[in-house]
């Protein structure tokens, strides 16, 4: 309620402005003890999350506030993109709401503080509890994108619960084909190999793109159970447009939030059809209630992370989500997550 009373003068700033303003209104905020575990309690690739909510990366790029997210009651929280060295990303405007469709498009281009000052963050935290994973991305201009990766994990793995790679952001020109199968194998390789030179085994998550080809689906699928990656994240932005009402439509970028939920669903079935199950998924796109995270554990996910949700509905969305998916789990006579996963 809270929220709603104030939502019409944030989005009176301009989209990044009342980004930055939520992020300092939460490092304000009283430390909250993180959610415990109870009856949404799952665990995943070794990793015992409270509920299956979490934060996706990009809400809290540089690592600021991922206590107090915590603290609002979510299973986990995903900081970055972070990349090793700063960058100012896209030039403005590249973040647009898109008020009549609830959704967002954004072309910010990993901007982020550099991979130095958020481990001097995640250094700071250390001994406190909650899952934190750390999303890690090459520098746009870097002419060796997977010594960047190896950097990244080799950085971050002793102070990340698991570390995501994320390879589909649509904003940074060539990222994407990372995704083939080839350079694919090869940066999971480095990062895998970058991480044991560090004496920490967080898992390695991997961060997908939603506008993928059957073929490449199947390619990824055979890495990831290869080489026995903790999950798969489904999905990130899309560079589709489904039919949108905002006269924000036309921007380029990424776009998320309502109008990715159908395909983000599909893919994640899609993925779970190549996986044969072998393989926990991240259900991210398009969630913003708990019947649309129930749907989505359903179709295969045994975690479902927010980010452009909250842009509407506020960072109360997270515990409500959470409470709403104990109600609809105790009514289809399920016991615990894990048991409803893929269940449709």
């Amino acid at each position: 309620m809270l929220f709603r009373l104030v939502r019409p003068a944030l989005f009176a700033l301009g989209p990044e402005t009342g980004h930055r303003l939520a992020l300092r209104a939460l490092a304000a905020l009283p430390t909250q003890a993180p959610a415990r575990a109870g009856p949404l309690a799952v665990d995943v690739a070794g990793l015992a999350f409270p509920n299956p909510v979490g934060v996706a990366a990009g809400f809290d790029k540089d690592a600021e506030v991922p206590d107090a997210l915590l603290g609002l009651g979510f299973g986990c929280t995903e900081v970055g993109s972070i990349t090793p060295l700063p960058q100012t990303g896209n030039p403005s405007p590249r973040l647009f709401r898109l008020v009549e469709d609830e959704g967002v498009i954004n072309r910010m281009g990993f901007n982020n503080g550099g991979g130095a000052a958020a481990l001097a963050r995640l250094r700071q935290r250390a001994g406190r509890p909650g899952i934190v994973g750390v999303n890690i991305g090459a520098n746009k201009d870097s002419a060796d994108r997977i010594a960047d990766y190896a950097v990244m994990a080799r950085m971050m793995a002793p102070v990340a619960s698991y570390l995501c790679v994320n390879i589909s952001s649509p904003n940074t020109p060539g990222l994407r084909a990372l995704q083939d199968e080839s350079a694919l194998t090869g940066l999971i390789d480095a990062v895998i190999a970058a991480r044991g030179e560090t004496g920490s085994t967080p898992p390695i998550f991997l961060k997908v793109a939603p506008d993928l080809e059957p073929a490449d689906i199947d390619a990824i699928a055979r890495i990831a159970l290869d080489k026995q990656l903790g999950a798969l994240v489904v999905s990130n932005t899309t560079i589709s447009r489904p039919a949108l009402r905002s006269h924000h439509a036309g921007e380029s970028g990424g776009l998320s939030g309502a109008p990715l939920r159908a395909l983000a669903t599909q893919r994640l079935r899609d993925f779970r059809k190549a996986t044969g199950g072998a393989i926990p998924l991240v259900g991210v796109g398009g969630i913003a209630t708990a019947e649309h995270a129930w749907e989505r554990i359903r179709a295969g996910a045994s975690l479902v992370q927010l980010y452009s949700a909250m842009v509407y509905e506020g960072p109360g969305l997270g515990a409500r989500i959470a409470r709403g998916l104990e109600t609809l789990m105790r009514r289809d006579g399920f016991a615990s997550i894990a048991e409803a996963v893929g269940s449709e």
